[in-house]
C-alpha cells in the first residue's frame, strides 16, 4: 500500500511528492498524471515565483537549476487608462526587493520548473506513473482505494488531489465551491521586442481588464492579457496582423518594434473557492482549491503555499506517529490555508470589478488611492511583502527551511 498517492504531475503536484519525500524518505509516494510523458516541455506559459517560493526551492536543493532561466523582476510599474489615451500616467511604482539582492519575484517559463522537479522525484524515488490519471475512488477508515484508468486499483493512506480547477477528485469527495464567472477571458503569449526590459513587469488597467507585461530572459515579456470572452476569442482566431495590431495598441512602443511568437491562448477567468480542502483521506492543493483572477500574479504561489503547509502537516503527524490521511491531521493544513486563500480570493474579485470599468467616479476615486499609495513608503512595502507571500505565520518551507 501506498502512503500517499497524489493525482497531478504538474508543478504543484510534484512538488508536493518532491518535499515530502524529501523530508520524509520512507514514505511511499505515487503521482499520477493524465497527460503523455514529455507533455510539459511544450508548455509555452511562464509564471511569477515569490520571493517565499523561490525560498521553498532553495530548500528543496532546486532553486539553483531554475535561476539560470528566471528573469528578476527589478520593478513594478501601475497605470490606469483607456486603451485609446495618448499617454499612459503612472500612479504607483513598486521597488522589487523584500531583502539585499532578493528580488520580490521572478518570471520563469513553466518547463523550467517542472524539468528540474520531475529529475528530484526521480531521484528520490517517487513512483511517476504518466497517460495515467485517477478515475475515481473511495475513502475508508484506514486508507483510500483509488481506480486509475489503465484499470489498476491502488490503495493509499492519503489522496491528494491536484487535477485543477475543474477537479473530478473534489467532486467525488463531496465538497463543494464557490465559484462565478467574470465573463472574461485571458489571453497569454509572448512578445520579442527591440529594446531591454530591464526586469520592469508593468500592468495596466484598462476598461475590458488588466493588461500585463511580465519580463522573460532577453528582450523578450509574457502577456497575461484579460478582455471579455468574446472578444479574446475573436482576438486568439484572427490572423498575426490583426492580433498584432490589437497587441501593439496595448503594449505601446516604448520598447520598440514587438513581434508575438510562440502559440496564443484564451482561458476563461472566474473566481472558484473550495468551501472545505479536506475530505476523510483527501486534501486539496493548487488548483483544485482554489482559482483566481490572475490580477495579482498569485494564482501559483497560492499553489506553493498550499505545498508547503501541507508537506509540513503530513511530516510532522509521521513523525509523531500519527495517521497521516485522518482527517483529524489534515484539519491543521485546512486551518492553515483556507481563510488565506479566501483572502486572497475576494481581494482578486474586489480589485478586477474596481478597476476593469471605465465609470468616470469610480476611475478618479481609484487613481486617487494609488496615487496615495504611492506616496507612502510604509504601505507600499506592507504591498511588496504580501506579494513576495512572506509572512511571520508561513510554514517552514516558505522561510528556506525544510519541515
Amino acid at each position: 500500500m501506498l502512503d500517499i498517492l497524489v493525482a497531478g504531475g504538474g508543478y504543484v503536484g510534484l512538488s508536493v511528492a518532491v518535499s515530502i519525500k524529501k523530508a520524509a524518505p520512507h514514505l511511499k509516494i505515487m503521482v499520477a498524471d493524465g497527460a503523455p510523458d514529455g507533455a510539459w516541455q511544450r508548455d509555452g506559459r511562464a509564471s511569477a515565483i515569490a520571493a517565499a517560493a523561490s525560498r521553498m526551492l532553495t530548500a528543496l536543493g532546486l532553486w539553483d537549476e531554475m535561476l539560470p532561466h528566471a528573469q528578476p523582476i527589478n520593478k513594478m510599474i501601475i497605470t490606469d487608462s483607456r486603451t485609446s489615451d495618448p499617454v499612459r500616467p503612472v500612479f504607483l511604482t513598486f521597488d522589487g526587493e523584500v531583502g539585499k539582492d532578493e528580488p520580490f519575484a521572478h518570471m520563469i517559463p513553466n518547463p523550467a520548473m517542472v524539468g528540474p522537479l520531475l529529475k528530484a522525484a526521480k531521484e528520490l524515488g517517487v513512483e511517476l506513473k504518466f497517460s495515467t490519471s485517477v478515475e475515481t475512488f473511495s475513502a475508508g477508515p484506514v486508507s483510500v482505494s483509488a481506480k486509475l484508468s489503465t484499470g489498476e486499483t491502488i490503495e493509499a493512506r492519503l489522496l491528494v488531489a491536484c487535477d485543477g480547477a475543474k477537479s473530478r477528485l473534489r467532486d467525488i469527495a463531496g465538497i463543494k465551491t464557490v465559484h462565478w464567472d467574470y465573463g472574461q477571458s485571458g489571453i497569454v503569449t509572448t512578445v520579442e521586442h527591440e529594446r531591454p526590459h530591464d526586469g520592469v513587469a508593468e500592468e495596466h488597467f484598462l476598461p475590458a481588464g488588466p493588461f500585463a507585461v511580465l519580463p522573460l530572459p532577453g528582450n523578450r515579456s509574457s502577456l497575461v492579457w484579460t478582455e471579455r470572452t468574446a472578444d479574446a476569442d475573436k482576438l486568439v482566431a484572427a490572423d498575426d496582423l490583426v492580433f498584432e495590431e490589437e497587441l501593439e495598441r496595448r503594449f505601446g512602443h516604448k520598447l520598440g518594434p514587438i513581434r508575438a511568437v510562440g502559440g496564443r491562448r484564451a482561458f476563461p477567468l472566474g473566481l472558484t473557492l473550495a468551501r472545505a480542502f479536506v475530505a476523510n483521506r483527501v486534501a486539496l492543493a493548487g488548483d483544485s482549491a482554489h482559482g483566481i483572477h490572475p490580477i495579482s500574479g498569485q494564482g501559483l504561489n497560492l499553489g506553493f503555499k498550499d505545498v508547503a503547509a501541507l508537506a509540513e502537516t503530513i511530516v510532522d503527524a509521521d513523525r509523531l506517529g500519527l495517521d497521516i490521511g485522518a482527517l483529524n491531521v489534515l484539519e491543521r493544513y485546512q486551518s492553515w490555508r483556507r481563510f488565506d486563500t479566501f483572502r486572497m480570493g475576494v481581494t482578486t474579485d474586489v480589485l478586477n470589478r474596481l478597476f476593469s470599468n471605465d465609470i468616470t467616479p469610480i476611475r478618479i476615486a481609484r487613481d486617487f488611492g494609488l496615487g496615495v499609495v504611492d506616496r507612502m513608503p510604509g504601505l507600499k512595502n506592507f504591498f511588496i511583502k504580501q506579494a513576495s507571500i512572506a509572512t511571520g505565520a508561513d510554514p517552514k518551507l516558505l522561510g528556506g527551511e525544510m519541515p
